[in-house]
């Protein structure tokens, strides 16, 4: 049945079909606004494709171009019945997903200004072709949202649920277990469930399979849905049975053969049986019957909606001008936000805090938190009469953007490629981001992490995202200040009541990091 489905969209190709003259001009036309739009957002295009071809999480987006071609493919006799036209709604698509890549832009949010870049092509084509057309299209215009590569954002979440399920399964299968966070201790080793384990690229590509799957194969929205369940269900559950079976192994064949095993079966084997039981369980419920138009023409062209919306149409050359002003307006209006930059202090310092005093910073395993771009940076230790050490990190940024993000990835508590590895979301705190790290299986530090800028004061990326966004978008100078306080766990003197003392002696922390950084 699944061959038949595939197969079955060939059936209805006419492949000799002459494009009509009003085709050929469309399809001219678009194609030379697309590679006005590539070239003119290609630092966007290029960035993607790099993740792309460099990141084994997207790998499977490059097969995306070569599929959307199929799916125009598959549609392509019933869409030579329908008559392209301009359509002039087209350009309030094409100028919101403008402004979906300036706020990307301003706010350093790579995901959303590469959604602004392809949606702009998909806004284009609705322009250009107009609203029966891209109602043929559909699918696979929507398709081409795949290719922007979101995924990253879940992998502390998907960290958290393979731990989960493995400890699960560890313990069920008899092995004494201790779980903390995504760290799993077994008689043998200490296991952890790293970033590269946390199942997200499997996930990623199955949703993508997924959802050309259930257009191509399902006609039925209700089989769709359950469909798509399943293909973000199933490769979760099957990658914390992968790592229970690396851990269970372990115990027997020791960790280096079992680990080293689980790197090319979690490659090449298991996953690739997963995506296949997924496809044979669903085989019998595909109910699109071979040769089946995958569109309607008819349909599309009697439909009294899209009738009354083709009125609305516009010619060439003022859709081209406005496009044009549109993408031209954007770039200047970036480029403008970039020339923002914030009076910085040629120098900042730690100051007293009451019944504290410095101390030496010589910690047991070393920990330096990331501030790329930042134009001043802090790192000192305090203790108290009771024993309290904490560390505290400031930096302190002009503005914020390409390569200087304050809570951009690899920033803040966790420096990539360090010795120290997130073990687990920290406790609450109030307003601060919460972490906790762990190195070399024992030493325990908690990191609380605040954002300031403006009046604003947080310890959400995204609320500082927003904040970014709204002053660049009003041309707003305001810097940037990073606030890290931690501590290492130790005997008798806890990690969060040392911060809490030390906050307590320190006042009101927005108002502590407006005098350290000197900018109020």
């Amino acid at each position: 049945m699944l061959r038949n489905a595939f197969s079955g969209t060939f059936s209805g190709l006419h492949l000799a079909e002459p494009l009509t003259p009003a085709w050929r001009a469309a399809i001219f036309r678009l194609g030379l606004i697309w590679a006005f739009l590539i070239a003119a957002f290609a630092s966007d295009w290029v960035a993607m494709a790099a993740q792309w071809w460099n990141s084994s999480s997207y790998n499977h987006i490059l097969l995306i171009p070569a599929i959307l071609a199929w799916l125009v493919w598959q549609r392509f006799g019933e869409l030579m019945r329908i008559e392209p036209s301009m359509w002039w709604p087209g350009l309030l698509a094409v100028a919101g997903a403008a402004f979906i890549w300036l706020l990307g832009t301003f706010g350093g949010l790579a995901t959303a200004s590469q959604l602004g870049a392809v949606a702009l092509l998909v806004a284009a084509t609705i322009t250009f072709i107009g609203v029966r057309a891209s109602a043929a299209l559909a699918f696979p215009l929507g398709y081409m949202f795949l290719l922007v590569p979101i995924g990253d954002e879940l992998v502390p979440g998907l960290q958290m649920v393979t731990a989960s399920i493995a400890i699960w399964l560890v313990e069920l299968s008899g092995i004494p277990a201790v779980i903390d966070g995504v760290f799993i201790s077994t008689p043998v080793a200490l296991f952890e469930v790293a970033e590269a384990c946390s199942g997200v690229r499997f996930l990623v590509a199955m949703v993508a399979f997924g959802v050309l799957v259930a257009n191509v194969c399902f006609t039925s929205w209700t089989r769709r849905l359950v469909f798509l369940g399943a293909c973000v269900v199933v490769p979760i559950l099957a990658n914390g049975v992968r790592a229970w079976g690396t851990i269970y192994a372990a115990q027997f064949v020791g960790v280096e053969l079992a680990t080293g095993v689980d790197h090319i079966v979690y490659g090449w084997i298991f996953f690739a049986i997963v995506m296949a039981l997924v496809i044979l369980g669903a085989w019998r419920f595909f109910d699109r019957q071979p040769g089946d138009p995958m569109i309607d023409a008819g349909r599309i062209n009697s439909s009294p909606l899209l009738g009354r919306l083709e009125t609305m149409r516009v010619s060439a050359v003022p859709a081209i001008v406005l496009l044009a002003a549109i993408t031209i307006g954007s770039q200047a209006w970036s480029r403008a936000a970039d020339q923002l930059v914030a009076p910085m202090p040629e120098r900042i310092g730690l100051p007293e805090v009451p019944g504290w005093h410095r101390a030496d910073y010589v910690p047991s395993v070393w920990w330096e938190p990331r501030a790329d771009g930042a134009e001043h940076r802090l790192l000192g230790r305090y203790a108290d009469d009771a024993g309290h050490e904490v560390d505290v990190f400031l930096a302190l940024y002009s503005a914020q953007g390409e390569g200087r993000e304050a809570g951009g990835f690899g920033q803040g508590a966790l420096p990539p490629e360090s010795a120290w590895s997130w073990q687990s979301p920290g406790p609450d705190f109030g307003e601060a981001k919460s972490d906790r790290l762990l190195a070399q299986g024992s030493t325990e530090r908690v990191a609380f992490t605040w954002y300031r800028t403006g009046e604003l004061i947080t310890g959400s990326n995204a609320r500082l995202k927003l904040a970014n966004m709204g002053d660049r978008l009003l041309l707003r100078r305001n810097p940037t200040t990073v606030l890290i306080l931690s501590a290492v766990e130790r005997e008798g003197k806890p990690a969060v009541e040392a911060i809490e003392a030390f906050r307590r002696a320190a006042g009101p922390l927005d108002q502590w990091m407006d005098r350290v950084a000197a900018v109020r």
